[in-house]
């Protein structure tokens, strides 16, 4: 029996980077012997094991087969004659696909540190197109890595995956978990400049595929198209270090702009009550948790009212913030708030502008948040009244913060 660090850990190691999580392949070994050494299966499909003592996981060597469409059709072969590169083999990239062992010695056969000094994506075999989940992941590797290119070759393999329909085997949890991993990286817009271009982004996120072409309104900056200005806006987010549901609602605020009849560009006249719609579709799609899910609808529907904060008046903003739940929501609100200000952020020759709305509203939403509601409640002789009395306290309350 010999154990090798396999995967993203030797990777990171080569690159420099915190290693956060180390996987193993066992050669040689059965089951049986696993058992007997003190480990303890947690493998459902094919053999893997935690350690005893640093619940570290070890999959015994493996071979695949592919049996069905998807990235679940697929038979495996674990025994002790499977040998580490056969298992290497089955890996979706070069740089995925080093083995190290335990004197530090590293197997490479298919030609990984090559490709990391060049800073390459580039598949192992043909055996990459069996899978579909590889698209993500090469993808969000985009995202994370942002130095490295898609090898052509890879690339043009994707592309193919894309036209025979592989991808659309994708289930919808699959999905929404890569785009999350990809959003969280360092260059967002990376992930989906590589599913753009293998023709992917169009099967999965066709809401967004739409949005390149399409002119921001003359005021912006309408020689950038929509869906360049988008992924400068998720950018922005990510560089402010926000959280998910902040960078996935900067994802999808203004898909709206990519069903304006070409006739009404660069106009998009109501495009918010359309970016809710189809960000609300996006949504069910994919199974989007909730705090992703109402944070996007909510940025869909507000960043237009929000980024005109100044000029509006002390009503509307008190409305605003009842639409938005933001009295009893207001992190949430502060959220939104950012993902705003991502928007607003996200275009270019705008970096001598101050955006002032979120500081109105903040000090607007602190002036509310003081108004004794129960006080008005209880002076307030018919109970009728009382919402009234206290959105007029509230009214009040915001013209006098300015």
């Amino acid at each position: 029996m010999k154990t090798y660090v396999v995967g993203g850990a030797v990777r990171d190691e080569l690159l420099n980077l915190p290693v956060q999580d180390r996987d193993w392949v066992v050669v040689g070994a059965t089951p049986e012997e696993m058992l007997a050494a003190g480990f303890r299966p947690v493998g459902k499909d094919f053999p893997v094991f935690l350690h005893p003592q640093t619940q570290e996981e070890y999959a015994l060597a493996r071979t695949e087969r592919k049996t069905a469409p998807g990235y679940a059709g697929f038979a495996f072969h674990a025994a002790p004659d499977v040998t580490l590169e056969e298992d290497l083999a089955r890996r979706d990239l070069s740089i995925n696909a080093i083995a190290k062992a335990d004197d530090g010695a590293l197997i490479d056969p298919y030609g990984g540190q090559a490709d990391l000094a060049a800073r390459v994506f580039r598949h192992v075999g043909p055996a990459f197109v069996e899978d579909p989940v590889r698209i993500l992941r090469v993808a969000r590797f985009a995202a994370r890595f942002t130095e490295f290119t898609v090898a052509p070759e890879t690339l043009a393999l994707m592309g193919e995956m894309v036209a025979s329909g592989e991808v659309d085997a994708l289930v919808p949890e699959r999905v929404w978990q890569e785009i999350a991993r990809g959003l969280m990286a360092a260059q967002p817009s990376r992930m989906f400049a590589v599913l753009r271009e293998c023709g992917a982004l169009k099967r999965l996120l066709p809401e967004l595929d739409r949005l390149w072409g399409v002119p921001q309104r003359a005021e912006y900056h309408p020689e950038i198209d929509t869906g360049v200005h988008v992924m400068m806006v998720v950018d922005t987010a990510a560089r402010c270090g926000h959280e998910l549901p902040v960078r996935f609602a900067a994802l999808l605020h203004d898909l709206g702009k990519g069903t304006t009849p070409k006739e009404e560009w660069p106009r998009h006249i109501a495009h918010e009550v359309r970016s809710v719609k189809l960000a609300e579709s996006v949504c069910a799609r994919l199974k989007v948790p909730a705090d992703c899910r109402d944070l996007a609808v909510l940025a869909a529907r507000y960043h237009g009212d929000i980024h005109r904060a100044e000029e509006l008046r002390p009503d509307t903003i008190v409305r605003l913030f009842e639409k938005t739940d933001a009295l009893r929501r207001p992190q949430r609100f502060e959220q939104l708030l950012q993902a705003c200000a991502a928007d607003f952020n996200g275009r270019l020759g705008w970096e001598d502008r101050a955006y002032t709305a979120p500081a109105r509203l903040r000090r607007a939403l602190v002036a509310v948040q003081a108004v004794p509601a129960g006080d008005i409640a209880r002076g307030c002789a018919d109970p009728a009244q009382i919402p009234e009395r206290i959105h007029a306290a509230r009214v009040e309350a915001v013209r006098a913060a300015g």
